[in-house]
């Protein structure tokens, strides 16, 4: 990542949060950790693989709030809020679409 001036800084250009929160199962509310079979961190990391990219970091999150939505995800500088309830299909179109090239994923996007 580079400033303004082309200097070199410490840093990524993104980062994605994962909703990894485990809620007890007599919860009201249910938790993106149980409405997913996969383990979708690990399936993000796999896919950035192919693409080489060093600057953009998977992290885990606690609660990102939009339980109900399915398994969450937001996207950062841009602060782009995604839902993964597919994860064979939205992880890579994800991945490709928008951490490389720049465009927002309209079918993923959380509905506020």
């Amino acid at each position: 990542m580079k400033d303004p001036k082309g200097r070199k800084v410490v840093g990524f250009d993104k980062h994605v949060f994962v909703c990894e929160n485990k809620r007890d199962s007599g919860h009201p509310r249910e938790c993106c950790y149980r409405k997913s079979k996969d383990d979708i961190k690990t399936l993000f990391k796999k896919e950035l693989e192919y693409y080489a990219k060093e600057n953009i970091r998977i992290n885990s999150a606690g609660c990102l709030d939009f339980c109900e939505q399915g398994p969450t995800i937001v996207i950062y500088p841009e602060g782009v809020w995604y839902s993964v309830m597919n994860p064979e299909k939205d992880i890579p179109e994800i991945v490709k679409e928008h951490l490389i090239d720049g465009n927002v994923v309209k079918r993923c996007l959380i509905e506020l």
